[in-house]
């Protein structure tokens, strides 16, 4: 007899980084969550899709040039109000008052400064509803 195990629901994440060594970091670790991972280069780029796709969360550099993080945040909060709450910022510095006032007023997560792989991937399981997985970062410490 043959079970039929449960797969884990595939999930689809948009990833707004400016940064290319940053962004394929966070490219492997979400390929090896099992996720499906898009890229755009601009807050445009990012209006666009979210406004035609389904994404269950998006990685947001608010530092990048072509980001315009206070018009993309209130966008996903108009079009995809249960999204906000899936919305990982990712900064190597949040000491402006501007990029505090942004995170604090959407109740956005963050990450920030130089955070060890591992809060990185746990992050991402609680972000993205995946199971913890003890161990599961040790292959990335090489990053």
């Amino acid at each position: 007899m043959k079970m039929n195990m449960p797969h884990p629901q595939h999930r689809r994440v948009l990833i707004l980084e400016e940064e290319p060594s940053v962004r394929n970091a966070l490219l492997t670790l979400l390929a090896g969550l099992g996720c499906e991972a898009d890229v755009v280069y601009s807050g445009k780029q990012a209006i666009d899709i979210i406004r035609s796709e389904k994404f269950d969360a998006v990685l947001l550099d608010l530092r990048c040039g072509h980001a315009q993080a206070e018009e993309v945040v209130p966008t996903i909060q108009s079009l995809r109000p249960r999204l906000l709450a899936n919305v990982l910022v990712i900064t190597g510095d949040v000491a402006d008052a501007k990029t505090l006032d942004l995170i604090e007023r959407h109740f956005l997560l963050h990450v920030s400064g130089n955070p060890p792989v591992q809060d990185i991937v746990a992050t991402l399981r609680v972000l993205l509803h995946l199971p913890p997985v003890l161990g599961y970062a040790e292959g990335f410490i090489g990053l």
